[in-house]
C-alpha cells in the first residue's frame, strides 16, 4: 500500500526585514519622484513564501503626503512633492509588511521598519540685502528696502558713507551653508564717483560730486560660489550744499501772554501786544536769504 502524504504550510511566520531602523540623509532640493529608499534595501522576506503587501504611514505631525511606495508589492519609497528645509527637518516614517492583504480575515502576521529622513538644507535662495520684510507666511521671500545717503558738493568724505536704514549688508539666507557674498556697483556710477568694497559693502566716494543731481546707485550681492545667486538692491546718494554754520534762534528770550481759560491749541500772544502771536523764528547763515 502506497501512502502520499502531503504537508499542508500553516502561516506561522511572521516577514522579516533586512533592517529595522534606517537614516536617509535627503538633500531639499532633490527632484520630485526621485527614489529616496532603494526596493532592495526595504523588501522583507517571508518563511512562508507568503506574498509580501506593504503600507507607509507618516509619524511626525506637519510631514505627511512628502514620502509614498511605489505600490502596495512595492516597497521603495519616492518623493511625492518638493521638500522646505524652513517647513521641516526631520521625519519619521514606518513601514509595515503583512503576509495578508490589508482588509483579509484571515491570521496576519506583521512586521514593521522605521525610517528616520533627515532633510538637508541646499543652496536654493538668492542673497538678501537688510533689513527685509517678509511677504508670505513661511518667511521664504524678503523684499529689501532702498539704501539712502548724502554728500557734501565739491568735498569728498574719505570715510564708509553712513546710509539709512543702515550699512549696505547682505546674507546667505541658506543660512547652514552661509556662502560668502561679495558686493560691486553695477548701476547708476557713471561717473565713477563710488566704490562699494567687495568684502564688507562699505561705500566710499572716489571723488567730489560737482551737480546737485542725486545719484541712484545699483549694488549686487553674489555668492562667490554661484554667480546666478544675486540679489540687486537701489542706494540713493543725495547731495547738498555743506552747511557751514549752525542754525540760531533770532531772540535769546521770547516772552509770551496767555489768558485764563483759553481752550487747548489757543494762540499765545507777544507780551506786551495782546493782538500779535507769538512768533518763535530761526535762521541759517547757510541760507541768507530763506
Amino acid at each position: 500500500l502506497e501512502i502520499l502524504v502531503i504537508i499542508l504550510d500553516v502561516n506561522d511566520n511572521s516577514p522579516e526585514f533586512k533592517q529595522t531602523n534606517l537614516t536617509e540623509f535627503v538633500p531639499e532640493d532633490t527632484k520630485v519622484n526621485a527614489t529616496i529608499v532603494a526596493r532592495e534595501d526595504l523588501s522583507a522576506t517571508d518563511a512562508d513564501l507568503d506574498t509580501i503587501f506593504y503600507e507607509l504611514t507618516t509619524i511626525v505631525s506637519g510631514t505627511d503626503g512628502y514620502f509614498a511606495i511605489k505600490g502596495v508589492n512595492n516597497p521603495e519609497i519616492y518623493l511625492q512633492k518638493t521638500l522646505d528645509y524652513e517647513k521641516f527637518k526631520w521625519t519619521m516614517l514606518i513601514l509595515y509588511a503583512r503576509d495578508r492583504s490589508v482588509g483579509s480575515t484571515d491570521t496576519t502576521n506583521t512586521a514593521t521598519a522605521t525610517i528616520n529622513i533627515f532633510i538637508e538644507q541646499a543652496d536654493t535662495k538668492p542673497p538678501w540685502f537688510l533689513p527685509c520684510t517678509f511677504i508670505n507666511t513661511d518667511n521664504s521671500i524678503c523684499i529689501s528696502s532702498p539704501y539712502t545717503g548724502r554728500v557734501n558738493i565739491s568735498e569728498m568724505s574719505t570715510e564708509p558713507l553712513i546710509l539709512e536704514p543702515g550699512p549696505i549688508y547682505a546674507i546667505d539666507p541658506d543660512y547652514t551653508l552661509n556662502e560668502k557674498i561679495v558686493y560691486s556697483i553695477v548701476g547708476g556710477d557713471t561717473d565713477n564717483v563710488f566704490s562699494v568694497d567687495a568684502d564688507t559693502g562699505n561705500l566710499t566716494m572716489n571723488k567730489a560730486v560737482t551737480s546737485s543731481e542725486p545719484y541712484l546707485l545699483q549694488v549686487m550681492a553674489t555668492q562667490v560660489n554661484n554667480i546666478q545667486k544675486y540679489a540687486v538692491v537701489s542706494v540713493e546718494i543725495k547731495t547738498i550744499n555743506k552747511s557751514d554754520y549752525p542754525p540760531y534762534f533770532e531772540s535769546p528770550i521770547y516772552n509770551g501772554t496767555v489768558f485764563v481759560g483759553l481752550a487747548p491749541r489757543s494762540f499765545v500772544f507777544q507780551a506786551g501786544d495782546p493782538s500779535s502771536p507769538l512768533m518763535i523764528t530761526a535762521v541759517d547763515d547757510d541760507f541768507p536769504n530763506v
